[in-house]
């Protein structure tokens, strides 16, 4: 059995965390959520109805006994959106958690690491358990934990793109440097052997929305990788066997009877 994910004293069963954006429908998010054994899923403030009641909301969909609610500022160009944001999920009973975004370039979506690091100031001093979607940058990782962050979410790829872990090294030495808070993978998983791949790193955890909601079946996939974040976590606690140049043979020479 893996070990639990721990983030800011709180325990999840599962590694993986998903969104709730690119369903076919919010009876197909539901299923998928369902179905991939996470336990904490993001919900993007800007883009959800939180005031009225009359109108159906993807909230409606997730069953909040089960699934933790992480609200994100996905849309937030500056701090002082994402902080005001931040503070209106707080403000209507959804989270002080937050998944901090603050967009930096409309086309890559790549974050604003001075307004990311600003705004994760600001919040971490009142209260709000801080995580930050970043770059595979250790420099501003290490500045971010500074800051407060609870864990730090460097991307694989940019956003929805699906392209898997594209600067391996980078997420290699964030794992080797950073052991005080989790590493979350955050952006660019396309495909269970992705998700495997960083698990297998020793990353702690993996968000991912796009890969699963945009897939031909989304349910066999939100399976999938429920598996393979599971399967790449137990590898990584296995400790895998070392690489050899040549040949070992699987049965032992040694004690073998003469012919």
């Amino acid at each position: 059995m893996a070990e639990a994910l721990i983030i800011a004293g709180r325990e999840f069963k599962s590694r993986l965390i998903v969104g709730t954006g690119k369903y076919r429908s919010f009876p197909e998010m539901k299923a998928c959520h369902e179905a991939s054994g996470a336990d904490m899923v993001t919900v993007a403030v800007r883009r959800v109805n939180l005031t009225d009641k009359t109108q159906e909301s993807l909230l409606d969909y997730i069953d909040r006994s089960r699934m933790f609610i992480l609200p994100n500022t996905a849309g937030c160009y500056t701090a002082d959106e994402a902080i005001r944001t931040s503070r209106l999920a707080q403000e209507v009973g959804l989270s002080n958690w937050v998944k901090l975004e603050v967009i930096g370039d409309p086309e890559t979506l790549f974050p604003d690491n001075e307004g990311l690091l600003e705004a994760t100031r600001v919040l971490a001093r009142e209260g709000f358990v801080v995580l930050p979607y970043t770059t595979d940058d250790l420099v501003n990782a290490r500045k971010l934990i500074d800051a407060g962050a609870a864990a730090v979410m460097p991307l694989a790829a940019p956003i929805g793109s699906g392209l898997g872990i594209q600067n391996l090294t980078n997420l290699r030495i964030l794992r080797e440097k950073i052991r005080n808070v989790p590493l979350i993978v955050d952006a660019g998983v396309g495909t269970a052997s992705d998700a495997v791949l960083a698990m297998e790193l020793g990353y702690d955890g993996i968000l991912m929305n796009t890969a699963i909601a945009e897939a031909k079946d989304a349910l066999k996939m939100a399976e999938s990788m429920r598996y393979a974040v599971h399967s790449g976590r137990l590898a990584f606690e296995a400790g895998r066997m070392r690489r050899r140049l040549y040949a070992s043979a699987s049965s032992p020479e040694s004690g073998l009877i003469a012919g």
